[in-house]
Protein backbone atom coordinates (compact mmCIF):
# COMPACT_ATOMS: atom_id res chain seq x y z
CA UNK A 1 0.00 0.00 0.00
CA UNK A 2 1.24 3.50 -0.79
CA UNK A 3 3.37 4.55 -3.75
CA UNK A 4 6.45 3.25 -5.44
CA UNK A 5 7.42 6.79 -6.47
CA UNK A 6 7.50 8.01 -2.86
CA UNK A 7 8.58 4.99 -0.76
CA UNK A 8 8.29 4.99 2.99
CA UNK A 9 11.31 3.55 4.77
CA UNK A 10 10.42 0.62 7.06
CA UNK A 11 13.13 1.58 9.57
CA UNK A 12 11.80 5.09 9.84
CA UNK A 13 8.27 3.73 10.10
CA UNK A 14 9.33 1.85 13.23
CA UNK A 15 10.38 5.09 14.98
CA UNK A 16 7.15 6.67 16.28
CA UNK A 17 8.90 9.72 17.72
CA UNK A 18 9.74 11.03 14.21
CA UNK A 19 6.69 9.81 12.31
CA UNK A 20 3.51 11.83 11.83
CA UNK A 21 0.37 9.67 11.80
CA UNK A 22 -2.51 11.71 10.38
CA UNK A 23 -5.96 10.34 9.63
CA UNK A 24 -7.35 12.16 6.56
CA UNK A 25 -11.02 12.31 5.56
CA UNK A 26 -13.32 14.66 3.67
CA UNK A 27 -17.01 15.30 2.95
CA UNK A 28 -18.63 13.66 5.96
CA UNK A 29 -21.91 15.53 5.36
CA UNK A 30 -23.21 15.10 8.89
CA UNK A 31 -26.97 15.56 9.01
CA UNK A 32 -27.63 14.36 5.47
CA UNK A 33 -31.24 13.07 5.26
CA UNK A 34 -31.41 13.22 9.05
CA UNK A 35 -35.22 12.96 8.95
CA UNK A 36 -35.22 9.90 6.72
CA UNK A 37 -36.37 6.89 8.80
CA UNK A 38 -33.94 4.56 6.99
CA UNK A 39 -30.92 6.64 6.02
CA UNK A 40 -31.07 9.35 8.70
CA UNK A 41 -28.28 7.83 10.82
CA UNK A 42 -25.90 6.91 7.98
CA UNK A 43 -23.65 9.96 8.15
CA UNK A 44 -23.27 9.79 11.94
CA UNK A 45 -22.63 6.02 12.03
CA UNK A 46 -19.79 6.27 9.52
CA UNK A 47 -18.28 9.37 11.14
CA UNK A 48 -18.28 7.57 14.49
CA UNK A 49 -16.46 4.68 12.81
CA UNK A 50 -13.84 7.16 11.52
CA UNK A 51 -13.28 8.53 15.04
CA UNK A 52 -13.13 5.01 16.45
CA UNK A 53 -10.40 4.05 13.98
CA UNK A 54 -8.49 7.23 14.82
CA UNK A 55 -8.59 6.40 18.52
CA UNK A 56 -7.67 2.76 17.93
CA UNK A 57 -4.68 3.72 15.74
CA UNK A 58 -3.62 6.42 18.24
CA UNK A 59 -3.11 8.95 15.45
CA UNK A 60 -1.41 12.26 16.12
CA UNK A 61 -4.23 14.28 14.56
CA UNK A 62 -7.27 14.13 12.30
CA UNK A 63 -7.32 16.29 9.16
CA UNK A 64 -10.71 17.01 7.53
CA UNK A 65 -11.06 18.45 4.03
CA UNK A 66 -14.38 20.29 4.29
CA UNK A 67 -18.12 19.63 4.26
CA UNK A 68 -18.17 18.21 7.76
CA UNK A 69 -21.84 19.26 7.77
CA UNK A 70 -24.29 18.79 4.92
CA UNK A 71 -26.19 22.03 5.59
CA UNK A 72 -24.93 25.55 5.97
CA UNK A 73 -27.12 25.84 9.08
CA UNK A 74 -27.21 22.34 10.59
CA UNK A 75 -30.03 21.50 12.95
CA UNK A 76 -29.59 21.52 16.71
CA UNK A 77 -29.82 17.73 16.67
CA UNK A 78 -26.94 17.51 14.18
CA UNK A 79 -24.80 19.97 16.16
CA UNK A 80 -25.50 18.08 19.38
CA UNK A 81 -24.62 14.65 17.97
CA UNK A 82 -21.45 16.01 16.36
CA UNK A 83 -20.21 17.60 19.56
CA UNK A 84 -21.08 14.44 21.45
CA UNK A 85 -18.92 12.34 19.09
CA UNK A 86 -15.94 14.70 19.28
CA UNK A 87 -16.11 14.80 23.06
CA UNK A 88 -16.40 11.00 23.28
CA UNK A 89 -13.46 10.11 21.03
CA UNK A 90 -11.13 13.13 20.90
CA UNK A 91 -10.87 14.06 24.58
CA UNK A 92 -8.72 12.06 26.98
CA UNK A 93 -5.46 11.86 28.89
CA UNK A 94 -3.19 10.44 26.17
CA UNK A 95 -0.29 12.81 25.47
CA UNK A 96 -0.26 14.85 22.26
CA UNK A 97 3.19 14.48 20.71
CA UNK A 98 3.01 17.29 18.14
CA UNK A 99 3.80 20.93 18.74
CA UNK A 100 2.96 24.20 16.98
CA UNK A 101 5.91 26.40 15.98
CA UNK A 102 4.07 29.15 14.08
CA UNK A 103 2.12 32.18 15.19
CA UNK A 104 -1.34 30.90 16.10
CA UNK A 105 -3.10 34.21 15.57
CA UNK A 106 -4.04 33.02 12.08
CA UNK A 107 -6.26 30.29 13.53
CA UNK A 108 -9.94 31.20 13.64
CA UNK A 109 -10.15 31.33 17.40
CA UNK A 110 -10.22 34.21 19.87
CA UNK A 111 -8.37 32.23 22.52
CA UNK A 112 -4.94 32.39 20.91
CA UNK A 113 -3.97 28.72 20.73
CA UNK A 114 -4.94 25.31 19.41
CA UNK A 115 -7.26 23.27 21.58
CA UNK A 116 -4.66 20.75 22.79
CA UNK A 117 -2.51 23.55 24.26
CA UNK A 118 -5.38 24.92 26.31
CA UNK A 119 -4.74 23.91 29.96
CA UNK A 120 -8.47 23.80 30.64
CA UNK A 121 -9.08 20.93 28.19
CA UNK A 122 -7.79 17.39 27.89
CA UNK A 123 -7.48 16.78 24.15
CA UNK A 124 -5.78 13.59 23.00
CA UNK A 125 -6.70 13.67 19.28
CA UNK A 126 -6.55 17.18 17.76
CA UNK A 127 -8.89 17.75 14.82
CA UNK A 128 -8.01 20.29 12.12
CA UNK A 129 -10.64 21.18 9.53
CA UNK A 130 -11.39 23.65 6.75
CA UNK A 131 -14.91 24.47 5.58
CA UNK A 132 -16.50 23.24 2.35
CA UNK A 133 -19.17 24.59 0.07
CA UNK A 134 -21.97 23.08 2.17
CA UNK A 135 -20.85 24.50 5.53
CA UNK A 136 -19.12 27.71 4.43
CA UNK A 137 -19.35 30.98 6.42
CA UNK A 138 -21.94 32.57 4.14
CA UNK A 139 -24.17 35.45 5.14
CA UNK A 140 -23.24 36.31 8.72
CA UNK A 141 -19.60 35.32 8.25
CA UNK A 142 -19.86 32.46 10.74
CA UNK A 143 -19.64 28.81 9.78
CA UNK A 144 -20.92 25.84 11.73
CA UNK A 145 -17.25 25.03 12.37
CA UNK A 146 -16.98 28.27 14.34
CA UNK A 147 -19.32 26.73 16.91
CA UNK A 148 -17.10 23.66 17.23
CA UNK A 149 -14.04 25.91 17.38
CA UNK A 150 -15.34 28.10 20.20
CA UNK A 151 -16.26 24.89 22.07
CA UNK A 152 -12.58 23.85 21.67
CA UNK A 153 -13.47 20.62 19.86
CA UNK A 154 -12.06 21.49 16.40
CA UNK A 155 -9.19 23.66 15.20
CA UNK A 156 -10.81 25.59 12.35
CA UNK A 157 -8.46 27.05 9.74
CA UNK A 158 -8.49 28.06 6.07
CA UNK A 159 -11.05 30.89 6.18
CA UNK A 160 -10.25 33.82 3.85
CA UNK A 161 -11.32 37.31 4.87
CA UNK A 162 -10.80 38.72 1.37
CA UNK A 163 -11.67 36.27 -1.40
CA UNK A 164 -10.30 38.64 -4.06
CA UNK A 165 -6.85 38.70 -2.45
CA UNK A 166 -6.17 35.43 -0.61
CA UNK A 167 -3.19 35.02 1.70
CA UNK A 168 -2.70 31.59 3.26
CA UNK A 169 -0.54 31.29 6.37
CA UNK A 170 0.67 27.78 7.27
CA UNK A 171 0.35 26.03 10.59
CA UNK A 172 3.89 24.84 11.32
CA UNK A 173 3.83 21.45 13.04
CA UNK A 174 6.72 19.42 14.44
CA UNK A 175 7.01 15.92 15.82
CA UNK A 176 10.54 14.92 16.76
CA UNK A 177 12.68 15.73 13.72
CA UNK A 178 9.74 15.84 11.27
CA UNK A 179 8.27 19.20 10.29
CA UNK A 180 5.05 19.85 8.35
CA UNK A 181 3.77 23.17 6.99
CA UNK A 182 -0.01 22.78 6.89
CA UNK A 183 -1.86 25.11 4.48
CA UNK A 184 -5.64 25.38 4.41
CA UNK A 185 -7.91 26.99 1.83
CA UNK A 186 -11.60 26.73 2.63
CA UNK A 187 -14.11 26.65 -0.18
CA UNK A 188 -14.58 29.75 -2.31
CA UNK A 189 -16.95 29.77 -5.29
CA UNK A 190 -14.95 28.21 -8.10
CA UNK A 191 -15.54 31.05 -10.58
CA UNK A 192 -14.36 33.60 -8.01
CA UNK A 193 -11.30 31.63 -6.91
CA UNK A 194 -10.43 30.88 -10.54
CA UNK A 195 -10.34 34.62 -11.22
CA UNK A 196 -8.21 35.23 -8.11
CA UNK A 197 -5.70 32.60 -9.23
CA UNK A 198 -5.55 34.09 -12.73
CA UNK A 199 -4.83 37.51 -11.24
CA UNK A 200 -2.01 35.95 -9.16
CA UNK A 201 -3.62 37.07 -5.93
CA UNK A 202 -3.43 33.73 -4.11
CA UNK A 203 -0.29 33.82 -1.98
CA UNK A 204 1.05 30.97 0.14
CA UNK A 205 3.41 32.26 2.83
CA UNK A 206 6.58 30.23 3.39
CA UNK A 207 8.88 30.04 6.43
CA UNK A 208 12.12 31.99 6.35
CA UNK A 209 14.17 29.55 8.37
CA UNK A 210 15.09 26.17 6.87
CA UNK A 211 12.56 26.53 4.09
CA UNK A 212 13.46 23.20 2.48
CA UNK A 213 13.14 21.28 5.73
CA UNK A 214 9.34 21.61 5.75
CA UNK A 215 7.01 19.08 4.16
CA UNK A 216 4.28 21.23 2.59
CA UNK A 217 0.70 19.95 2.82
CA UNK A 218 -2.28 21.82 1.34
CA UNK A 219 -5.93 21.11 2.14
CA UNK A 220 -8.54 22.56 -0.20
CA UNK A 221 -12.16 22.00 -1.14
CA UNK A 222 -12.88 22.88 -4.78
CA UNK A 223 -14.02 21.35 -8.06
CA UNK A 224 -11.26 19.16 -9.45
CA UNK A 225 -13.17 17.99 -12.52
CA UNK A 226 -13.53 20.55 -15.32
CA UNK A 227 -17.29 21.05 -15.36
CA UNK A 228 -16.72 24.24 -17.35
CA UNK A 229 -13.61 26.27 -18.32
CA UNK A 230 -13.84 28.55 -15.26
CA UNK A 231 -15.70 26.32 -12.82
CA UNK A 232 -12.80 24.34 -11.40
CA UNK A 233 -9.29 24.70 -10.05
CA UNK A 234 -6.70 23.14 -12.30
CA UNK A 235 -3.70 21.49 -10.70
CA UNK A 236 -1.30 23.77 -12.59
CA UNK A 237 -2.66 26.74 -10.61
CA UNK A 238 -1.21 25.46 -7.33
CA UNK A 239 2.32 26.30 -6.22
CA UNK A 240 4.97 23.82 -7.26
CA UNK A 241 6.76 23.91 -3.89
CA UNK A 242 3.90 21.83 -2.44
CA UNK A 243 4.57 18.20 -1.60
CA UNK A 244 1.07 16.88 -0.99
CA UNK A 245 -2.54 18.01 -1.51
CA UNK A 246 -5.60 16.71 0.32
CA UNK A 247 -8.42 17.42 -2.15
CA UNK A 248 -11.96 17.65 -0.86
CA UNK A 249 -15.33 18.22 -2.54
CA UNK A 250 -15.06 15.40 -5.08
CA UNK A 251 -17.02 12.42 -3.72
CA UNK A 252 -15.37 9.62 -5.68
CA UNK A 253 -12.85 7.80 -3.51
CA UNK A 254 -9.34 8.00 -5.03
CA UNK A 255 -7.41 7.45 -1.83
CA UNK A 256 -4.17 6.22 -3.45
CA UNK A 257 -1.98 9.29 -4.08
CA UNK A 258 -1.61 10.36 -7.70
CA UNK A 259 1.07 12.52 -9.28
CA UNK A 260 -0.38 15.90 -10.20
CA UNK A 261 -0.71 17.06 -13.79
CA UNK A 262 2.42 19.18 -13.39
CA UNK A 263 4.35 16.33 -11.79
CA UNK A 264 5.53 18.28 -8.75
CA UNK A 265 3.32 17.04 -5.92
CA UNK A 266 0.93 14.23 -5.03
CA UNK A 267 -2.84 14.35 -4.58
CA UNK A 268 -5.10 12.16 -2.48
CA UNK A 269 -8.87 12.36 -2.85
CA UNK A 270 -10.53 10.41 -0.01
CA UNK A 271 -14.03 11.14 -1.29
CA UNK A 272 -17.18 11.28 0.81
CA UNK A 273 -17.96 9.00 3.73
CA UNK A 274 -21.69 8.92 2.91
CA UNK A 275 -23.43 8.77 -0.47
CA UNK A 276 -25.29 12.02 -1.07
CA UNK A 277 -26.19 11.24 -4.69
CA UNK A 278 -26.89 8.09 -6.66
CA UNK A 279 -23.97 8.50 -9.04
CA UNK A 280 -21.22 6.24 -10.35
CA UNK A 281 -18.51 7.81 -8.21
CA UNK A 282 -20.51 7.37 -5.00
CA UNK A 283 -20.99 3.64 -5.65
CA UNK A 284 -17.28 2.83 -5.26
CA UNK A 285 -15.85 1.45 -2.01
CA UNK A 286 -15.26 4.26 0.48
CA UNK A 287 -12.08 4.76 2.51
CA UNK A 288 -10.27 7.16 4.76
CA UNK A 289 -6.48 7.30 4.80
CA UNK A 290 -3.69 7.09 7.33
CA UNK A 291 -1.01 9.52 6.16
CA UNK A 292 2.48 8.74 7.47
CA UNK A 293 5.33 11.25 7.11
CA UNK A 294 8.87 10.82 8.48
CA UNK A 295 11.89 13.09 8.97
CA UNK A 296 13.26 12.30 5.49
CA UNK A 297 10.01 13.66 3.97
CA UNK A 298 9.10 10.18 2.76
CA UNK A 299 5.41 9.42 3.07
CA UNK A 300 2.71 6.91 2.29
CA UNK A 301 -1.07 6.74 2.56
CA UNK A 302 -2.56 3.56 4.01
CA UNK A 303 -6.16 3.10 2.79
CA UNK A 304 -8.60 2.24 5.59
CA UNK A 305 -11.93 0.82 4.32
CA UNK A 306 -15.13 1.96 6.00
CA UNK A 307 -17.43 -0.87 7.07
CA UNK A 308 -20.52 1.09 8.15
CA UNK A 309 -21.22 2.66 4.75
CA UNK A 310 -24.57 1.61 3.32
CA UNK A 311 -24.11 -0.80 0.37
CA UNK A 312 -24.66 0.87 -2.99
CA UNK A 313 -24.89 -0.99 -6.29
CA UNK A 314 -25.34 0.74 -9.64
CA UNK A 315 -25.87 -0.96 -13.01
CA UNK A 316 -27.12 -0.06 -16.48
CA UNK A 317 -29.39 -1.83 -18.99
CA UNK A 318 -30.52 -1.06 -22.52
CA UNK A 319 -34.07 -2.09 -23.33
CA UNK A 320 -33.36 -2.25 -27.08
CA UNK A 321 -30.94 -5.16 -26.51
CA UNK A 322 -33.33 -7.13 -24.27
CA UNK A 323 -35.54 -8.36 -27.16
CA UNK A 324 -38.70 -6.87 -25.67
CA UNK A 325 -41.88 -5.75 -27.41
CA UNK A 326 -42.12 -1.94 -27.06
CA UNK A 327 -45.91 -2.24 -26.85
CA UNK A 328 -45.86 -4.83 -24.04
CA UNK A 329 -45.51 -2.64 -20.96
CA UNK A 330 -45.94 -5.54 -18.52
CA UNK A 331 -43.07 -7.45 -20.10
CA UNK A 332 -40.80 -4.41 -19.79
CA UNK A 333 -41.70 -3.96 -16.12
CA UNK A 334 -41.15 -7.65 -15.42
CA UNK A 335 -37.73 -7.46 -17.03
CA UNK A 336 -36.77 -4.47 -14.86
CA UNK A 337 -38.10 -6.18 -11.72
CA UNK A 338 -35.91 -9.20 -12.42
CA UNK A 339 -32.86 -6.97 -12.90
CA UNK A 340 -33.47 -5.21 -9.59
CA UNK A 341 -34.03 -8.52 -7.78
CA UNK A 342 -30.71 -9.78 -9.12
CA UNK A 343 -28.95 -6.63 -7.89
CA UNK A 344 -30.46 -6.98 -4.42
CA UNK A 345 -29.42 -10.65 -4.26
CA UNK A 346 -25.88 -9.68 -5.22
CA UNK A 347 -25.66 -7.14 -2.41
CA UNK A 348 -27.09 -9.61 0.10
CA UNK A 349 -24.44 -12.16 -0.86
CA UNK A 350 -21.70 -9.57 -0.38
CA UNK A 351 -22.99 -8.69 3.10
CA UNK A 352 -22.90 -12.36 4.04
CA UNK A 353 -23.68 -13.16 7.65
CA UNK A 354 -23.41 -9.57 8.82
CA UNK A 355 -25.22 -9.20 12.20
CA UNK A 356 -27.31 -6.18 11.15
CA UNK A 357 -27.46 -6.09 7.35
CA UNK A 358 -28.46 -2.75 5.92
CA UNK A 359 -30.97 -2.15 3.18
CA UNK A 360 -28.91 -1.32 0.09
CA UNK A 361 -29.05 1.62 -2.27
CA UNK A 362 -29.98 0.31 -5.73
CA UNK A 363 -29.73 2.35 -8.91
CA UNK A 364 -30.61 0.95 -12.33
CA UNK A 365 -29.95 3.21 -15.30
CA UNK A 366 -32.35 2.33 -18.11
CA UNK A 367 -31.71 3.41 -21.69
CA UNK A 368 -35.27 3.42 -23.05
CA UNK A 369 -35.00 4.71 -26.63
CA UNK A 370 -38.01 3.34 -28.51
CA UNK A 371 -39.86 2.38 -25.30
CA UNK A 372 -42.25 4.14 -22.95
CA UNK A 373 -40.85 4.64 -19.43
CA UNK A 374 -42.85 3.56 -16.41
CA UNK A 375 -43.45 5.56 -13.24
CA UNK A 376 -40.31 5.19 -11.03
CA UNK A 377 -42.19 5.85 -7.77
CA UNK A 378 -44.90 3.29 -8.54
CA UNK A 379 -42.25 0.80 -9.64
CA UNK A 380 -40.33 1.26 -6.40
CA UNK A 381 -43.30 0.32 -4.21
CA UNK A 382 -42.47 -3.34 -4.92
CA UNK A 383 -39.18 -2.95 -3.01
CA UNK A 384 -40.12 -0.74 -0.06
CA UNK A 385 -39.05 -3.35 2.49
CA UNK A 386 -35.88 -4.39 0.65
CA UNK A 387 -34.06 -1.21 -0.45
CA UNK A 388 -33.29 2.15 1.16
CA UNK A 389 -34.30 4.25 -1.87
CA UNK A 390 -37.51 2.75 -3.33
CA UNK A 391 -38.52 5.97 -5.11
CA UNK A 392 -35.16 6.39 -6.87
CA UNK A 393 -34.35 2.90 -8.13
CA UNK A 394 -34.88 3.60 -11.83
CA UNK A 395 -33.22 6.33 -13.84
CA UNK A 396 -34.49 6.57 -17.41
CA UNK A 397 -32.34 8.20 -20.06
CA UNK A 398 -31.97 8.28 -23.82
CA UNK A 399 -29.00 8.08 -26.09
CA UNK A 400 -27.54 11.37 -27.11
CA UNK A 401 -28.38 12.13 -30.69
CA UNK A 402 -25.51 13.56 -32.71
CA UNK A 403 -26.09 16.70 -34.72
CA UNK A 404 -27.69 15.78 -38.02
CA UNK A 405 -26.42 17.21 -41.31
CA UNK A 406 -28.23 20.12 -42.89
CA UNK A 407 -31.46 19.11 -44.56
CA UNK A 408 -33.35 20.60 -47.41
CA UNK A 409 -36.49 22.59 -46.70
CA UNK A 410 -38.73 19.75 -47.92
CA UNK A 411 -37.09 17.14 -45.71
CA UNK A 412 -37.16 19.52 -42.74
CA UNK A 413 -40.90 20.12 -43.16
CA UNK A 414 -41.52 16.40 -43.39
CA UNK A 415 -39.44 15.76 -40.25
CA UNK A 416 -41.45 18.36 -38.32
CA UNK A 417 -44.69 16.66 -39.35
CA UNK A 418 -43.36 13.27 -38.25
CA UNK A 419 -42.34 14.64 -34.87
CA UNK A 420 -45.73 16.23 -34.34
CA UNK A 421 -47.44 12.93 -35.06
CA UNK A 422 -45.42 11.08 -32.42
CA UNK A 423 -46.45 11.00 -28.77
CA UNK A 424 -43.32 12.41 -27.14
CA UNK A 425 -42.84 12.30 -23.42
CA UNK A 426 -41.18 15.49 -22.08
CA UNK A 427 -37.82 15.10 -20.42
CA UNK A 428 -37.69 15.73 -16.67
CA UNK A 429 -36.64 19.24 -15.64
CA UNK A 430 -36.02 18.60 -11.96
CA UNK A 431 -32.33 19.28 -12.50
CA UNK A 432 -32.97 22.89 -13.56
CA UNK A 433 -32.34 25.33 -10.72
CA UNK A 434 -34.40 28.47 -10.28
CA UNK A 435 -31.28 30.61 -9.74
CA UNK A 436 -29.89 29.40 -13.08
CA UNK A 437 -33.09 30.45 -14.84
CA UNK A 438 -33.01 33.90 -13.26
CA UNK A 439 -29.28 34.24 -13.92
CA UNK A 440 -29.72 33.43 -17.60
CA UNK A 441 -32.57 35.94 -17.77
CA UNK A 442 -30.49 38.70 -16.16
CA UNK A 443 -27.58 38.04 -18.51
CA UNK A 444 -29.69 38.76 -21.59
CA UNK A 445 -28.90 42.19 -23.09
CA UNK A 446 -32.58 43.20 -23.17
CA UNK A 447 -33.12 42.23 -19.52
CA UNK A 448 -30.39 44.28 -17.81
CA UNK A 449 -31.26 46.01 -14.55
CA UNK A 450 -31.20 49.79 -14.22
CA UNK A 451 -30.36 50.14 -10.52
CA UNK A 452 -28.86 46.89 -9.24
CA UNK A 453 -25.75 45.32 -10.86
CA UNK A 454 -26.53 41.82 -12.15
CA UNK A 455 -23.38 40.10 -10.80
CA UNK A 456 -24.03 41.14 -7.19
CA UNK A 457 -27.71 40.27 -7.65
CA UNK A 458 -26.71 36.75 -8.69
CA UNK A 459 -24.49 36.39 -5.62
CA UNK A 460 -27.31 37.44 -3.32
CA UNK A 461 -29.67 35.05 -5.07
CA UNK A 462 -27.19 32.20 -4.59
CA UNK A 463 -26.99 32.89 -0.85
CA UNK A 464 -30.78 33.04 -0.60
CA UNK A 465 -31.45 29.78 -2.45
CA UNK A 466 -28.42 27.60 -1.72
CA UNK A 467 -27.40 28.79 1.76
CA UNK A 468 -30.86 29.59 3.16
CA UNK A 469 -29.80 33.14 3.97
CA UNK A 470 -33.25 34.68 4.30
CA UNK A 471 -31.89 38.25 4.51
CA UNK A 472 -29.39 37.99 1.63
CA UNK A 473 -31.51 39.87 -0.92
CA UNK A 474 -32.64 42.45 1.66
CA UNK A 475 -29.04 43.12 2.66
CA UNK A 476 -28.01 43.41 -0.99
CA UNK A 477 -30.79 45.93 -1.69
CA UNK A 478 -29.91 47.97 1.41
CA UNK A 479 -26.21 48.05 0.53
CA UNK A 480 -26.99 49.06 -3.05
CA UNK A 481 -29.31 51.84 -1.88
CA UNK A 482 -26.70 53.09 0.59
CA UNK A 483 -24.06 53.18 -2.15
CA UNK A 484 -26.47 55.10 -4.40
CA UNK A 485 -27.26 57.61 -1.66
CA UNK A 486 -23.54 58.17 -1.05
CA UNK A 487 -23.07 58.97 -4.74
CA UNK A 488 -26.04 61.33 -4.81
CA UNK A 489 -24.79 63.07 -1.67
CA UNK A 490 -21.74 64.26 -3.58
CA UNK A 491 -23.83 65.98 -6.28
CA UNK A 492 -25.33 69.45 -6.45
CA UNK A 493 -28.55 69.59 -4.32
CA UNK A 494 -30.28 71.52 -7.09
CA UNK A 495 -29.68 68.67 -9.54
CA UNK A 496 -30.76 66.00 -7.08
CA UNK A 497 -34.20 67.59 -6.94
CA UNK A 498 -34.69 66.55 -10.58
CA UNK A 499 -35.87 62.95 -10.90
CA UNK A 500 -34.55 62.72 -14.46
CA UNK A 501 -31.04 63.54 -13.24
CA UNK A 502 -31.23 60.86 -10.53
CA UNK A 503 -32.37 58.24 -13.03
CA UNK A 504 -29.58 59.14 -15.45
CA UNK A 505 -26.90 59.15 -12.74
CA UNK A 506 -27.96 55.78 -11.31
CA UNK A 507 -28.17 54.25 -14.79
CA UNK A 508 -24.66 55.48 -15.60
CA UNK A 509 -23.28 54.13 -12.33
CA UNK A 510 -24.84 50.69 -12.93
CA UNK A 511 -23.56 50.66 -16.51
CA UNK A 512 -20.04 51.47 -15.30
CA UNK A 513 -20.15 48.61 -12.79
CA UNK A 514 -21.40 46.27 -15.50
CA UNK A 515 -18.70 47.40 -17.93
CA UNK A 516 -15.90 47.00 -15.36
CA UNK A 517 -17.15 43.52 -14.51
CA UNK A 518 -17.18 42.45 -18.16
CA UNK A 519 -13.82 44.07 -18.86
CA UNK A 520 -12.30 42.24 -15.90
CA UNK A 521 -13.64 38.88 -17.08
CA UNK A 522 -12.56 39.44 -20.68
CA UNK A 523 -9.04 40.38 -19.59
CA UNK A 524 -8.48 37.04 -17.85
CA UNK A 525 -6.47 34.50 -19.85
CA UNK A 526 -8.04 31.17 -20.63
CA UNK A 527 -6.47 28.28 -18.71
CA UNK A 528 -4.58 25.46 -20.31
CA UNK A 529 -6.27 22.16 -19.50
CA UNK A 530 -2.87 20.48 -19.86
CA UNK A 531 -0.10 22.49 -18.21
CA UNK A 532 0.49 26.18 -17.64
CA UNK A 533 2.67 28.10 -20.10
CA UNK A 534 6.22 28.93 -19.17
CA UNK A 535 5.44 32.61 -18.69
CA UNK A 536 3.19 31.69 -15.77
CA UNK A 537 6.35 31.06 -13.75
CA UNK A 538 7.50 34.65 -14.15
CA UNK A 539 6.39 37.72 -12.28
CA UNK A 540 4.51 40.31 -14.29
CA UNK A 541 7.51 42.67 -14.39
CA UNK A 542 9.78 39.97 -15.81
CA UNK A 543 7.41 38.67 -18.46
CA UNK A 544 8.37 39.51 -22.07
CA UNK A 545 6.08 41.64 -24.16
CA UNK A 546 5.59 38.90 -26.73
CA UNK A 547 5.91 35.59 -24.90
CA UNK A 548 6.52 32.50 -26.97
CA UNK A 549 4.66 29.29 -26.29
CA UNK A 550 6.93 26.76 -24.65
CA UNK A 551 6.63 23.39 -23.04
CA UNK A 552 4.22 23.41 -20.12
CA UNK A 553 5.73 24.00 -16.71
CA UNK A 554 4.09 24.42 -13.34
CA UNK A 555 2.75 27.78 -12.29
CA UNK A 556 4.64 29.50 -9.52
CA UNK A 557 2.82 32.11 -7.51
CA UNK A 558 4.47 34.69 -5.31
CA UNK A 559 5.31 33.51 -1.84
CA UNK A 560 6.16 35.63 1.14
CA UNK A 561 8.55 34.59 3.92
CA UNK A 562 6.99 33.62 7.21
CA UNK A 563 8.91 33.86 10.43
CA UNK A 564 9.03 30.64 12.44
CA UNK A 565 7.97 31.01 16.07
CA UNK A 566 9.85 29.14 18.81
CA UNK A 567 7.99 26.31 20.53
CA UNK A 568 5.77 27.31 23.42
CA UNK A 569 7.22 26.89 26.87
CA UNK A 570 5.03 25.27 29.51
CA UNK A 571 6.40 27.67 32.10
CA UNK A 572 4.05 30.27 33.44
CA UNK A 573 0.99 28.17 32.60
CA UNK A 574 -1.34 26.45 34.96
CA UNK A 575 -0.25 22.91 35.82
CA UNK A 576 -1.86 20.36 33.56
CA UNK A 577 -1.97 16.72 34.65
CA UNK A 578 -1.60 15.42 31.11
CA UNK A 579 1.56 17.43 30.38
CA UNK A 580 3.55 15.67 33.09
CA UNK A 581 2.94 12.29 31.50
CA UNK A 582 5.62 10.75 29.31
CA UNK A 583 4.76 10.29 25.63
CA UNK A 584 3.33 6.94 24.63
Amino acid sequence: EGMEDAPFHPKRDADPTNTFNILVATDNHLGYLERDPIRGNDSFATFEEILQKAKMLEVDMILLGGDLFHDNKPSRGTIYRTMELFRKYCMGDRAVNIEILSDQSHLHTRFGCVNFEDPNYNIEIPVFSIHGNHDDPAGEGLAALDILSVANLVNYFGKSDNIDDVTVYPILLRKGQTKIALYGLGNIRDERLYRTFQQKKVKLMRPIEDRDSWWNLLVLHQNRAAHSPKNHIHECMLDNFLDFVLWGHEHECLIDPQVSAIGKYYITQPGSSVATSLSEGESKKKHVGLLKVDSTQSFKVVPIPLDTVRPFLMQAVELATADLDPNDEEAVIEYLVNEVNAMIAKVEDEQGDRPNPMKPLIRLKVEYTGYAPCNPQRFGQRFVDRVANPNEILLFHRKRVQAAPKRSKESTDQLEKDLLMRALRPDPIDTVKIEDLISSFLNEPKSTLEIFPEAEMNDALHLYVEKDEKHAITNFVNESLKSTRDILGKEDPAKIAQSEFIQQLVAEQTAQLRFRKKEEEDSLPKPSLQDSDDDANRDEDDAPKKPKRKAATPKKSKTTPLKTMPPRSPRGRLPHPRRARPPH
